[in-house]
C-alpha cells in the first residue's frame, strides 16, 4: 500500500462520506438532484489534486455546457467516473449498476441525485432499465454510459454494447464521444493500489444520431472516434 492509497482511505473516503450525507439531504430539499452533481464534481477535482493525478483535457470546445448529450467513453480505471464528473462541464448523471443503489448512504445519494440504476446482463429487463435514461435526457440532463460494460484490464478497448446508442437515437440527443487515456495505470484492475500519473481526456465532436441509419452504425461511429483518439495518445 503506497501513499496515494493511504490518502484515499484516510482523507478521500471520509470527505466522500460527508459529501454523500450532505448531498442526500440537499437532494431532498432540491429534488432536481443538481446539488449532488455539484458536490460529486468538486470531489472528483479534489481527489485528483490529493492523489497527484494530472488531468489534461482536449476538445472542451466541442460541447456546450448548457447542452444535453449522451456521453460515451472507454472505461479502464476506477478514476474514470470522478475524472469525468470533475472535468466535463455538463449537468451530468451516470448510468450505474442496480446493486450500487442498495448500498446505505451511497445508494441513497445516487437515487435522489437522479442516477439511472440498471440491471446487469443483456436481457429484456436490463434493456428496459436503460430506457429510463431517456426521461432524464428529455429533462435536459446529460447521461454518461460506458458502452463496454466493464473496465479493461490493459487499457485496450473492449467491443461496445449498443444499449447506449438505442437511447441516444430514441431521445434524439447527440452522442458525445470521450476518450480516456492512462487511467488504467492510475487504478489497475483487481488491485487496491493507486498511483500518481497523468490522464488525458479527449472530447470528440458530437455525433448526431440522425446521420446514421441504425443503432449499430451509430455505435461503430462512436467506437471508431474513441479508439482512434486512444491510439493517437500512444498510451495503449
Amino acid at each position: 500500500m503506497n501513499l496515494q492509497t493511504l490518502l484515499f482511505f484516510l482523507v478521500l473516503i471520509p470527505v466522500m462520506f460527508f459529501g454523500l450525507l450532505l448531498s442526500t439531504l440537499l437532494n431532498l430539499l432540491i429534488p432536481s438532484g443538481d446539488m449532488f452533481h455539484i458536490i460529486a464534481a468538486w470531489w472528483g477535482r479534489f481527489a485528483a489534486r490529493v492523489l497527484g493525478i494530472a488531468i489534461e483535457v482536449e476538445g472542451a470546445e466541442n460541447y456546450r455546457p448548457d447542452g444535453t448529450y449522451l456521453v460515451v467513453s472507454n472505461h479502464a480505471g476506477m478514476a474514470d467516473i470522478p475524472l469525468i464528473l470533475g472535468s466535463i462541464d455538463l449537468n451530468l448523471r451516470f448510468v450505474a449498476k442496480e446493486e450500487l443503489g442498495r448500498i446505505p448512504v451511497f445508494g441513497w445519494a445516487l437515487k435522489t441525485g437522479g442516477y439511472v440504476l440498471i440491471k446487469r446482463g443483456q436481457n429484456k429487463e436490463a434493456l428496459k432499465s436503460l430506457f429510463l435514461a431517456i426521461e432524464t435526457l428529455k429533462k435536459g440532463k446529460s447521461i454518461h454510459i460506458f458502452p463496454e460494460g466493464t473496465r479493461s484490464e490493459t487499457g485496450a478497448m473492449i467491443p461496445f454494447k449498443r444499449g447506449a446508442f438505442i437511447i441516444a437515437r430514441k431521445a434524439g440527443v447527440p452522442v458525445l464521444p470521450v476518450t480516456i487515456a492512462g487511467s488504467h495505470l492510475i487504478t489497475p484492475k483487481k488491485s487496491l493500489k493507486i498511483n500518481k500519473g497523468k490522464i488525458r481526456l479527449i472530447i470528440g465532436k458530437p455525433i448526431e444520431p440522425g446521420q446514421y441509419a441504425t443503432d449499430d452504425d451509430l455505435m461503430h461511429a462512436a467506437y471508431d472516434i474513441i479508439s482512434s483518439n486512444l491510439a493517437k495518445t500512444g498510451i495503449v
